[in-house]
């Protein structure tokens, strides 16, 4: 077979170059980051996994600051750099600058008619692609104090829809049952191919953050029942190969999700990052807070004071530290960096003298 023009883009690149646009979040998630400074009890790294894990964290992680997103350029998910154009699928993206982020470009069609998807999709060939050159680039990025995640983008749904109209894509649940089945499971093995190329090139990575959204901001778009047959077979085998590689796994899953917390937990995963407003943090915290850790949003208001965001950090921490499986996102006024710097501090500090009165350190 052949190779299509977007696999051979891919192939020809050269990946010991940077190619991501300054400002796109690629370009940020690769970014170095400053060395976590001053003595702690256990490396920023094991607290980490022990918060994602419920393993008795020492203190309560600041989600994004303490770890690095290993997010390839190899990986060609997105169109490379992250601007308007087609990814290695031939799914052409278009960025909205409103939201900072891509969607792809209505009417995009690369599947054509799902009965014959087998012949319509294009599968990318990995083993055209330079992922070590890439790997030793990214890798020189990472602080080895902090924990390792894979940014795993465009899950086995996302994909799906991201080929043909969304619409269409439900139908199929009730049209080709067994048709979407196949195509979820060879999805799955793409997944499980391209992490091994991740865990193989990409140095020490801890965790994976898989990406597929299931819901609307009113609830999931399945009923329960049928994300039980259609969408947990295939998700389910991806992850298990997840874990019998050692990493954790955090759920990206935009939407009013809580229906499927029972269901994320049968499938391994540890962590999940609601998406902010809509998803009851309290709710989530009391019925499930001892079986899986959340990351919940902490919106300090920009005319905040030192004392006022202190004061907001401990809430926070009295509010959701005592299972030992959340941490906060803290969105501070970039304008005011000081407010990060007072928020960091009294998060590090404070929930440390917490967990070591709750764990009798």
């Amino acid at each position: 077979m052949s190779v299509g023009k977007f696999m051979k883009t891919a192939a020809e690149r050269d990946y010991s170059k940077e190619w991501q646009s300054p400002g796109s979040f690629p370009w940020i998630f690769q970014r170095p980051k400053p060395p976590i400074t001053g003595e702690r009890p256990i490396s920023v790294r094991d607290n980490y996994i022990r918060c994602v894990k419920g393993e008795q964290p020492y203190w309560m992680p600041a989600y994004f600051y303490e770890s690095n997103i290993v997010w390839p350029d190899a990986m060609e998910e997105h169109p490379v750099p992250e601007v308007d154009g087609y990814d290695w699928w031939g799914v052409y993206w278009t960025m909205v600058e409103t939201v900072g982020g891509m969607i792809t470009k209505p009417g995009t069609r690369v599947i054509n008619d799902f009965s014959n998807w087998k012949e319509e999709v294009e599968w990318p060939d990995l083993s055209l692609v330079d992922f070590k050159s890439d790997g030793e680039k990214i890798q020189k990025m990472l602080d080895p104090e902090r924990v390792h995640i894979y940014e795993c983008v465009e899950g086995l749904f996302e994909r799906l829809h991201e080929m043909m109209p969304f619409d269409e894509t439900l139908m199929q649940f009730y049209e080709e049952p067994e048709l979407l089945e196949e195509f979820f499971q060879k999805m799955a093995d793409y997944k499980i191919e391209s992490c091994g190329k991740i865990f193989e090139y990409y140095g020490r990575v801890d965790g994976v953050l898989y990406h597929d959204d299931w819901g609307t901001q009113r609830s999931g778009f399945f009923s329960n029942q049928m994300f039980r047959e259609q969408i947990m077979p295939a998700t389910s085998r991806f992850l298990r190969y997840l874990k019998e590689q050692g990493k954790f796994i955090e759920l990206h899953s935009c939407g009013k999700n809580i229906q499927y917390v029972p269901e994320m937990l049968e499938m391994g995963i540890d962590m999940w990052t609601p998406q902010d407003l809509i998803n009851e943090p309290d709710f989530l915290y009391e019925n499930y807070g001892d079986q899986m850790t959340f990351c919940f949003m902490v919106h300090v208001d920009p005319a905040a004071d030192e004392a006022a965001v202190r004061s907001q950090i401990r809430d926070f921490v009295d509010h959701y530290g005592a299972k030992g499986r959340c941490m906060p996102m803290i969105a501070t006024d970039r304008s005011n960096p000081l407010q990060d710097e007072w928020a960091r501090d009294e998060l590090y500090h404070y929930s440390l003298e917490y967990y070591n009165k709750l764990y009798n350190r």
